[in-house]
């Protein structure tokens, strides 16, 4: 490695894809308003008060609340989530296109309205079963100079375990909780294409 990437994971508090950069010798913090559940680097507040840091990439997490397709519907049942939608897709905006050289937010599918105010749809999408997750659950990225990620592990008993979930107050924070082997291939690979690419403009 010829050199340890500073890697920001912005709205994480499980230390996941934190851990999975730090684990391959990069400086990684995570910042979420929640307290770490894992010990590590971790900013307990607004991901937006650290942009600035000197970051060489930004792997981004924002809430998926109002932003999702699957729960469109509710933006005509519950009038008051149209100002919340439009936060949160704002946010999102904001992440996305944060002063740090190389980003990626993850959010599952976009619905139209939350597109519309963010400005494009996602990149890549993919399932955790093409990264070793025995389960369905589509995930997109947003990319900003990063490829897309390539498949590590294929696996079967694809089930929607996020969906059968049992209702109980820590039930948002497991259904929201990463998928340790695509924050590996996040961590191998983006951190691969950074180095090499760097490498190349010096040679």
């Amino acid at each position: 490695m010829s050199r340890r990437l500073r890697v920001l994971v912005g709205c994480e508090y499980s230390g996941i894809v934190r851990d999975a950069f730090t684990a391959r010798g990069h400086y990684a913090m995570s910042c979420d308003l929640l307290p770490t559940e894992s010990p590590g680097p971790h900013y307990q507040g607004d991901v937006r008060d650290v942009l600035h840091d000197g970051w060489d990439l930004a792997v981004m997490h924002p809430p998926c609340t109002y932003l999702a397709n699957s729960g469109v519907r509710w933006l005509q049942e519950r009038p008051e989530r149209w100002a919340q939608m439009q936060a949160g897709a704002e946010f999102f905006r904001e992440l996305l296109n944060a002063p740090i050289p190389r980003v990626a937010c993850e959010n599952p599918v976009m619905h139209g309205h939350a597109v519309q105010i963010v400005g494009r749809r996602h990149d890549q999408a993919f399932q955790p079963w093409h990264f070793g997750h025995g389960e369905t659950k589509r995930v997109c990225l947003w990319l900003r100079r990063l490829p897309p990620l390539v498949p590590t592990r294929v696996v079967h008993g694809r089930e929607p375990r996020v969906h059968h979930m049992a209702p109980g107050p820590d039930r948002q924070k497991h259904r929201s909780r990463f998928f340790e082997g695509v924050a590996a291939a996040m961590a191998d690979q983006w951190s691969r294409a950074i180095l090499t690419s760097e490498a190349e403009r010096a040679a």
